[in-house]
């Protein structure tokens, strides 16, 4: 029986930087976590935004190492579903109002997680 490994993504030039998980999962617990303080609009634009840009560096992170497996390995299968689904979420817009606006981020939040999970279950990330 072969043992198949997961290597780390491959540095992609010079300039190339891992994701900063640690970063990524800050700012989604500041929405997702059981204490979290609802934040005003303002800083909710904020971290709505910064949720974004997350999304936004991991989806080609996450695609390229999950590219490098078998079209039908299972946690390929599973990271590019997770892409997928961040992708859709980035083209909603959020409602007009602040409890709207929060749940929109509290679901960026959420793909934040679920794609540093599938980055870091690939390889990617110091763990």
């Amino acid at each position: 029986m072969t043992q198949r490994t997961v290597q780390p993504p491959p540095v992609q030039g010079q300039g190339h930087h891992p994701l900063d998980v640690d970063t990524m999962r800050e700012g989604a617990r500041r929405l997702l976590a059981e204490d979290a303080e609802l934040p005003t609009a303002d800083e909710l634009e904020t971290l709505t935004l910064q949720l974004r840009g997350h999304i936004m560096l991991a989806v080609p992170e996450i695609e390229t190492a999950a590219g490098r497996l078998p079209t039908d390995d299972v946690p390929r299968a599973c990271a590019l579903a997770c892409v997928g689904e961040a992708r859709m979420r980035l083209n909603l817009e959020p409602g007009h109002t602040l409890p709207a606006g929060i749940a929109h981020a509290q679901r960026l939040a959420r793909s934040v997680n679920a794609l540093v999970d599938h980055y870091e279950n690939l390889g990617g990330g110091n763990r």
